[in-house]
């Protein structure tokens, strides 16, 4: 029976830069009433006032989703009356893409003008619309530092790579870059939003077979 060949495993990881083409926009809607119904309502129709000025600024249907919708009852304790209710919060969010991102601080500004008082800005992250080419050069690094490391390895234990037995890329999804979360509108008109440079990284494992 022959012996098993000798191999060495390597990890290797790599990174890609390019400037983002994708904004993703949490909108959140909250409204205070003194009943439930009026509660409801108002919600319904800030959110639907945001969407319809989305749209007016090129946002597409497929690009805003309703995420989040709850009511609940407002309690307080009162001495000698326990917990008393003094009014209801509906509340939603919308998830919401922008893909021009010269237009974003603009699309913002819009939306929280028709949200008034009632609108939230959950946060942003930047990212990319097809992220397949940065991935592609993110793995394209990962393989080179991979190969010189298994290389270095090999040249130190006096031997040389041979074929490749196996190669796995670590799961897991590139995550967006996030930008400073904002919980309250203010003054956004004088926002700008800055995109920058957004980074997908990749990491491997390679074996390869060792000669000599």
């Amino acid at each position: 029976m022959s012996d098993s060949p000798r191999t060495i495993s390597v990890t290797g990881s790599g990174s890609a830069e390019a400037a983002p083409d994708l904004l993703t926009l949490s909108i959140g809607v909250e409204c205070r009433r003194e009943d439930v119904e009026a509660a409801f309502s108002e919600a319904g129709r800030v959110s639907a006032a945001i969407a319809a000025v989305l749209r007016g600024h090129g946002v597409a249907d497929p690009d805003i989703t309703t995420s989040g919708l709850n009511v609940r009852a407002e309690v307080n304790w009162q001495e000698g009356r326990g917990q008393v209710v003094t009014g209801y919060v509906a509340s939603s969010a919308l998830s919401v893409r922008i893909r021009d991102l010269q237009s974003s601080s603009a699309v913002i500004a819009a939306a929280v003008e028709a949200g008034g008082n009632d609108v939230r800005l959950n946060g942003l992250e930047l990212g990319f619309a097809d992220p397949a080419a940065v991935t592609a050069r993110a793995r394209e690094a990962a393989w080179q530092d991979a190969l010189t490391s298994a290389g270095h390895f090999a040249s130190l234990a006096g031997a040389t790579l041979g074929k490749v037995v196996s190669l796995t890329q670590q799961t897991g999804y590139p995550a967006p870059i996030p930008v400073a979360k904002m919980q309250r509108a203010v003054a956004v008109e004088s926002l700008t939003v800055e995109a920058g440079e957004a980074s997908i990284s990749a990491t491997i494992n390679v074996v390869w077979e060792l000669l000599g």
